[in-house]
């Protein structure tokens, strides 16, 4: 299926395992704005939402999210963390503070994780401390902290060590985990291994695809060379029991009919393939 367009009938749609929820990242619609976010996933039926916050003010106060969610009867299922370099000031400059506010937005809201990168190398004491900082903050809440696999920045022919203490959340020892299908295809590593390597601390999915370029590209599943499809089929057949967001880039779309038509595909593919007995869309 790879570098293909995905299409399903309208009945394939809706028969999908009710124990897995799919959700849609507030930054699967960018350039549009975090409310719009919520307004899309309702028409398209997501079970949900993942607040990516950003430098959109709504995206940063739990009051305004808490509007949309009752407005829209969308549950917000996971809260990201402002890790990027381009919110590296939003709320605050502290990265402990943030997580500290991350968990506070999660919590108010009834999300039950909230997705954090890895520390880059600069944040040195911030790093030095993260993994038992996380563990301690792990035991003052039910909300799980489930850390990102990144992947190694690339400078012509080198490599650059971005994050520490590392990109690879298989070499240490976090209890819960995020997946993300776009940073596997930038890394080059197995995504189905990294998957099952993690086992029961893998509690969250971001679902994009990717073509195995230096860029972090989140396509629609099925465009990429990643094996979304048997990812998914895995994480049913293992009973997951955590949540798959769609975080792919729709900042290319010429209009809101055609990003509209990009998330609903990305939903068709994803509850397909947790539906699907394994092989079934191998034909």
């Amino acid at each position: 299926m790879s570098g293909a367009r995905f299409v399903v009938d309208s009945d394939a749609v809706v028969r999908h395992d009710p124990g897995v929820q799919v959700v849609l990242s507030t930054s699967s619609v960018f350039p549009e704005s975090t409310a719009s976010a919520f307004e899309i996933a309702s028409r398209l039926g997501y079970d949900g939402v993942e607040v990516m916050v950003m430098t959109d003010a709504v995206s940063q106060d739990p009051a305004a999210l808490k509007r949309l969610r009752d407005h829209y009867a969308m549950p917000i299922r996971a809260i990201h963390a402002p890790c990027l370099l381009v919110t590296q000031r939003v709320w605050g400059t502290d990265p402990w503070g943030k997580l500290l506010r991350a968990r506070s937005a999660a919590e108010d809201l009834g999300a039950d994780t909230v997705v954090v990168h890895p520390p880059f190398r600069w944040q040195r004491d911030y790093a030095r401390e993260f993994v038992r900082g996380l563990e301690r903050m792990g035991d003052e809440t039910d909300v799980r902290f489930a850390v990102e696999n990144m992947y190694p920045w690339k400078a012509r022919s080198r490599e650059i060590a971005a994050y520490l203490p590392g990109w690879d959340v298989r070499d240490e020892d976090y209890p819960h985990t995020t997946l993300d299908l776009s940073h596997t295809s930038v890394s080059g590593t197995d995504a189905l291994e990294m998957a099952r390597d993690l086992g029961d601390r893998l509690s969250h999915i971001h679902l994009a695809d990717g073509s195995g370029s230096n860029r972090d590209e989140h396509l629609i599943p099925g465009r990429g060379n990643q094996p979304c499809g048997d990812l998914l089929e895995h994480l049913a057949s293992a009973g997951f029991g955590g949540t798959v967001c769609v975080e792919v880039s729709t900042r290319r779309a010429a209009t809101r009919e055609d990003r509209e038509r990009d998330l609903a595909e990305a939903l068709a593919f994803a509850r397909l393939h947790l539906a699907a007995p394994p092989a079934m869309m191998r034909t």
